[in-house]
């Protein structure tokens, strides 16, 4: 361990106070995590074709990712608890930026789904040890703020990923949108060498981490919540650009389309910021999770390029207001093993994304969109009203 700190939240890594803004590489390496994780959703349909494989064995490129991604996320957690936040990431990318590499190059689909598990696992490390590390500098009254500015430049990611993985692979190839991320991977793993560790609270071992994670009724019921928030958002959100696709729309303009979510990211993370600074928890969950129903609701009814421009536009909203209140309240539930938690919440979101994508698979396979979404709107109604009612009763409980 580095280190005991009394209250390693409100500290820096240099030991002054901390600063409410991510380092400038922290946020590059999250940027290029969240570009990898998003770029193959417009791409699906192009792999499929140029492989001769059907559509529903291509989607395990992305939900083996997702499910690589999160049931890596606990064992990076307790890693980064004990050996450092810094170390695990620029290690992991290096990692990723090898994986990346391979997918480029891979001449079949099962060889290409396991590069991708492997990228997923690696890159996996990335975001959640980020924000781990602005929950051990940054005081707990100013994180959800820097965690919102984190995530608007990992919203910046997502669209440019959505946007860019269609154009590219129209223009290129859809191998080059996997070359991107791996150079990009290594280059952020150098930049990384200058960012000091943090001091983070002592926990004696591997099974004291787990255990002051596992006990802990709260955790386990957050971890919960983005399982299922996981799968509602964005496990559904990955078939929004082959939805377009198999109405005759382009690769590219549904990439564009799709992008928008990582505007809508961006926009509601600054009206967050803006004008709920300050708000109660369970507002921002209940207005995040309003958006996610509105918008699943409107292309279960009609799928376009303006339903679905509008539908990513409400699920970046989701993402700002709800997911960012979760993930704010998994940083504060386990302080003692705060990296294990928001690993294993980090893990929960993402293992519902692959299930989900990975049942929605079996679906969209046969033309039913309209019952994802719709099945997908009815998830996102009690998700809301489970998160709203149990984060009103921890607040109570916090008093």
């Amino acid at each position: 361990m580095s280190g005991t700190a009394s209250s390693p939240a409100t500290r820096s890594p240099g030991g002054t106070s901390a600063a409410a803004r991510p380092p400038l590489a922290l946020c590059a390496a999250s940027f290029v995590s969240t570009f990898d994780r998003f770029a193959v959703t417009p791409m699906l349909l192009l792999i499929a074709l140029d492989m001769r494989a059907p559509l529903a064995a291509t989607v395990a490129a992305a939900s083996g990712y997702f499910l690589a991604y999160g049931l890596s996320q606990a064992a990076w957690g307790v890693l980064s608890d004990r050996y450092g936040r810094v170390r695990i990431m620029r290690a992991t990318l290096l990692g990723a930026a090898a994986a990346g590499l391979v997918s480029a190059v891979v001449p079949s689909l099962g060889a290409l789904v396991a590069a991708r598990v492997v990228a997923g696992a690696c890159f996996g490390a990335v975001v959640p040890t980020a924000l781990t590390y602005v929950g051990d500098t940054v005081p707990v009254a100013r994180r959800q703020r820097a965690l919102s500015e984190l995530m608007g430049l990992m919203a910046l990611g997502t669209a440019l990923a959505t946007a860019a993985g269609g154009v590219l692979a129209d223009l290129l190839h859809w191998r080059a949108v996997f070359a991107a991320p791996a150079v990009l991977a290594l280059a952020c793993s150098l930049a990384l060498r200058g960012l000091p560790e943090p001091e983070r609270a002592a926990v004696g071992g591997m099974r004291q981490h787990f255990t002051a994670v596992l006990r802990n009724r709260w955790a386990l019921l957050v971890f919960g919540l983005a399982f299922v928030e996981g799968g509602a958002l964005l496990g559904t959100m990955t078939f929004l650009a082959s939805a377009l696709q198999s109405g005759g729309v382009e690769a590219a303009v549904a990439g564009i389309a799709t992008a928008a979510y990582g505007i809508g990211v961006w926009l509601f993370s600054l009206l967050l910021r803006k004008a709920f600074s300050g708000r109660p928890v369970w507002l921002l969950i209940t207005i995040g999770g309003v958006q996610m129903c509105a918008g699943y609701a409107l292309v279960s009814l009609r799928v376009d390029v303006g339903t679905v421009v509008i539908t990513t536009l409400l699920l970046g909203g989701g993402w700002s207001f709800m997911h960012s209140s979760l993930q704010t309240w998994a940083t504060s539930v386990a302080p003692s093993a705060r990296g294990t938690a928001v690993s294993f919440f980090a893990a929960a979101l993402f293992c519902g994304s692959a299930v989900a994508s990975a049942l929605g698979g079996l679906l969209v396979e046969r033309g039913q969109y309209a019952l994802l979404f719709a099945a997908t709107t009815a998830l996102a109604v009690a998700l809301t009203a489970v998160a709203t009612l149990a984060h009103r009763r921890y607040e109570a409980g916090q008093r």
